[in-house]
């Protein structure tokens, strides 16, 4: 007798069934996850580290030494296992990307929830290979002298890029400068 292999939604359902049978409560970790991506764990987190960067040097400075640190000035947090937040800076020469090889970690409660792409095998496996490649592919052609690093998470360690600030952006509002940062501009696939 053959048997069909169950759908993700059936498997899903059988897990939630046994966690509760168990007196777990799934569906309310589910909705608590939820309300977190929804309200908290949001791009815009990550724009506002960006704006302040790019308006006072020595916050700039400790977010390079200690990036964990530098956001928990501002109120962000990280999970425990996120022990280290390294802010890589973009440059006219120099282009940083970050990935993950083995799945889709990202420093997701200041970036933001990582976009399908980002997950995707493909993303994953050619932007270490063929980075250049990648990054026209997604609209972000850089002259043939950049030099782009791709920065791969670790189990402990999250990344973010620190995008070069537009020239004619100096002087702006905080707020102002904030709402030019992208999500795909800290995972270094895009420029502002």
């Amino acid at each position: 007798m053959q048997h069909a292999n169950a759908t993700v939604e059936h498997r899903a359902d059988a897990m939630e069934q046994a966690l509760d049978a168990r007196g777990w409560k799934p569906a309310d970790f589910i909705a608590e996850q939820g309300q977190l991506i929804d309200e908290q764990w949001l791009p815009q987190n990550g724009a506002r580290v960006v704006a302040r960067a790019w308006t006072d040097p020595a916050f700039r400075q400790r977010l390079f030494s200690n990036g964990r640190a530098a956001v928990a000035e501002m109120g962000l947090t990280m999970p425990l296992h996120h022990r280290h937040l390294v802010a890589l800076q973009n440059t006219p020469t120099v282009h940083n990307v970050i990935c993950c090889t083995l799945c889709s970690c990202t420093a997701f409660t200041i970036i933001g929830i990582p976009p399908d792409w980002y997950k995707d095998l493909e993303y994953r496996a050619r932007v270490v290979r063929q980075s250049r490649t990648v990054l026209q592919e997604m609209g972000l052609t850089l002259p043939p002298e950049t030099e782009i690093r791709v920065w791969d998470t670790t189990a402990d360690t999250r990344y973010m890029v620190l995008p070069e600030q537009p020239l004619d952006t100096v002087g702006w509002s905080l707020e102002r400068l904030a709402g030019l940062v992208t999500r795909d501009g800290m995972i270094g696939v895009a420029r502002l």
